[in-house]
């Protein structure tokens, strides 16, 4: 290590890999090279390219857990997340490489913000670097999570700001608040995981931020393959269902109720001019099932009194997205 850059003993980053032969090398390499070096966990989700072989041979410093088969983004960022013995933890995408601020900065940044409990990072392309790949995430009263900025120049997100949810691609996280609000929830597998456990922090009255001077470059659907494919619409339509069903109370869903079929409507047009609406359909009927079942009933967050502030506040939040979305 070089004389100015030190050790960061209070925060540990999780990766979760899946075959990210093309990426966790220069993933693992831009971390080391950072002003500010963490303890590294990678999760390993059964990859057969190599890449857990990688880790094991170029990075012994890292610590590696290696699963038979893939578990899903939630399940492998939980275990590392248990695992961590920090008061902070950085989930990082295996397809991204870190600025070498990127630690130091979210650090601070939460230090800061005594009711924190997440920092999301500003994510830039890597194919066109001054365009932003998320700026943090919003959710609205349609029912629609999207990426704030995404697409857009950088220069137009560099001022920190609250956000509904961190994406969980590349954020920091206070460990302890894990205990009162629960992990990720393994439901999801992947997709919306993050928007969940945001949307959990925020009716315990905790808050989310954005944090522009913590740069990460990100590749970009290196899992699914693109931006839209089966798989992703599939899970991403039926986790938007369980989202609603778990964290809003039943008066608030009858109260969003033309907001939330709206929502839904717009997107089955939208996917079937793609040519996916029927796998779009699927995955809403696969997030009915899941509601019904018994696994997701035990998930579901019981309506607490004490909380009506927070409920109020988010719904309004929720209505002032609708218009973020539309205006873009």
């Amino acid at each position: 290590m070089g004389k100015n850059r030190k050790t960061a003993a209070d925060v540990t980053v999780v990766i979760p890999n899946y075959n990210g032969i093309k990426y966790i090398d220069n993933c693992l390499k831009s971390l080391f090279a950072g002003e500010m070096v963490p303890e590294i966990i990678v999760i390993d989700n059964g990859s057969s390219d190599g890449s857990a072989e990688i880790v094991e041979k170029n990075y012994p410093m890292c610590k590696l857990v290696r699963f038979e088969k893939n578990q899903g983004f939630c399940r492998a960022v939980n275990e590392g997340i248990r695992l961590a013995d920090t008061e902070y933890v950085i989930l990082l995408n295996n397809d991204t490489v870190a600025d070498k601020k990127l630690v130091s900065s979210l650090v601070n940044a939460i230090q800061n913000r005594k009711n924190a409990f997440s920092v999301s990072a500003k994510m830039l392309s890597m194919q066109s670097p001054d365009m932003i790949d998320d700026a943090g995430d919003l959710y609205c009263a349609l029912g629609w999570a999207f990426a704030l900025g995404k697409g857009k120049d950088s220069r137009c997100y560099s001022a920190p700001a609250k956000i509904f949810a961190a994406c969980g691609g590349a954020a920091i996280y206070r460990k302890d608040i894990f205990s009162v609000i629960g992990y990720f929830d393994e439901n999801h597998f992947a997709y919306l995981e993050d928007i969940d456990i945001g949307y959990r922090a925020k009716i315990s009255g905790y808050a989310n931020y954005y944090e522009p001077g913590a740069v990460v470059y990100h590749a970009g659907s290196a899992v699914s393959g693109s931006r839209y494919n089966e798989f992703k619409v599939r899970l991403s339509s039926r986790n938007s269902i369980y989202l609603i069903y778990k964290n809003m109370p039943a008066l608030q869903i009858l109260f969003n109720l033309a907001f939330l079929t709206a929502g839904i409507l717009i997107k089955a047009i939208f996917f079937t001019k793609k040519g996916m609406g029927k796998i779009y359909w699927k995955g809403i009927w696969e997030g009915i099932r899941l509601c019904r079942s018994k696994e997701a009933q035990t998930h579901k967050l019981p309506f607490r009194p004490e909380c009506l502030g927070n409920y109020a506040r988010i719904q309004i939040e929720l209505w002032i997205n609708i218009i973020r979305r539309v205006t873009g």
